[in-house]
């Protein structure tokens, strides 16, 4: 298989692939099979960052409110054929444009250093044991394809035109599937950062709330996704949401996609399904910018979300 190098969109650039295959696999189920519940350390990749006070003041001070709205959006584009191509819109139906939303606490920005050089997806406050469990893709907290880990990891929940109500939270620990880190793997394109406390020594969820997480629910389901479009036409200042059923990805990929024109800056944004979180915002065809796909969350995605859970 033809795997995405995701050093090429960190580069500044979108990233185009082609070429892409990939065996699918039985509704219900990703790559991997696991035992539900089980951590398969040969699926999860693990980095720690932030650990030390002196550190994570570091990464609070460099993310200065200007290097928030300079930061360049981590997306993600595939080259797309005929199989991937949208019908053609009839003229009478609109396209499915992003709602915008209140700031939710529970849903946020991330920031974090590539190669020198800054970006911005979205991410999710997430139930965990620990309290602190962040979800957004794989592609917004390491490059992919054997690439690095990101740097300054931090989420600001509620972000909302500049302001950030529940403060900045930096990261001690990311994980990721071993899928995405070492092949960039789009079924498996998942992250998961585990925040420090605040200076008061509380919890992420326990300032902000947060959403339960579901794995292995059946295919075609009704979603809400959420993130920050920072690309035209939107300005990465605001929630926006879109809402859709589930289908699967025409190429072959075990992914599946809801109709969405969010743009770059959305990438993790989580997919909300009967109020649990099931799945995150991840790549597009460019000859479709109206679905958005995202990873089926199966045994892997369970393993690897145990093990920052555990963290």
């Amino acid at each position: 298989m033809r795997r995405p190098v995701i050093r090429s969109l960190l580069a500044g650039a979108a990233l185009v692939v082609s070429g892409i295959a990939a065996t699918p696999a039985l509704a219900g189920t990703d790559a991997t099979s696991a035992t539900a519940g089980s951590v398969r350390a040969s699926e999860v990749v693990h980095h720690e960052l932030a650990t030390t006070r002196a550190q994570q003041r570091a990464t609070e001070t460099y993310w200065t409110p200007e290097r928030m709205r300079s930061a360049i959006p981590a997306d993600v584009t595939l080259d797309g054929d005929a199989a991937t191509a949208a019908a053609p819109a009839v003229k009478a139906k609109p396209r499915p444009a992003a709602v915008p939303e209140n700031p939710r606490p529970q849903l946020g920005k991330v920031f974090f250093t590539v190669g020198g050089v800054n970006y911005v997806c979205s991410g999710t406050a997430t139930t965990s044991g620990n309290g602190d469990v962040v979800t957004t893709a794989g592609h917004c907290l390491h490059e992919g394809d054997g690439g690095a880990f990101a740097s300054r990891f931090t989420f600001v929940p509620a972000y909302d035109n500049g302001s950030a109500p529940y403060g900045q939270w930096t990261a001690s620990d990311l994980f990721t599937s071993s899928g995405w880190a070492n092949s960039g793997d789009f079924n498996v394109d998942v992250g998961f950062a585990v925040m420090n406390e605040n200076a008061s020594g509380q919890s992420l969820t326990s300032v902000v709330g947060s959403y339960p997480i579901a794995f292995n629910l059946s295919r075609g389901l009704s979603y809400t996704s959420y993130g920050y479009p920072a690309g035209a036409p939107f300005n990465g200042q605001r929630l926006y949401s879109c809402s859709g059923t589930a289908r699967n990805d025409p190429s072959g990929l075990q992914t599946q996609g809801i109709a969405c024109d969010m743009t770059g800056g959305s990438s993790g944004g989580g997919w909300i399904t009967g109020g649990r979180l099931n799945s995150v915002n991840s790549y597009k065809y460019n000859n479709d910018p109206n679905t958005m796909y995202g990873p089926y969350f199966g045994s892997t995605a369970q393993s690897i979300y145990n093990a920052a859970a555990a963290a």
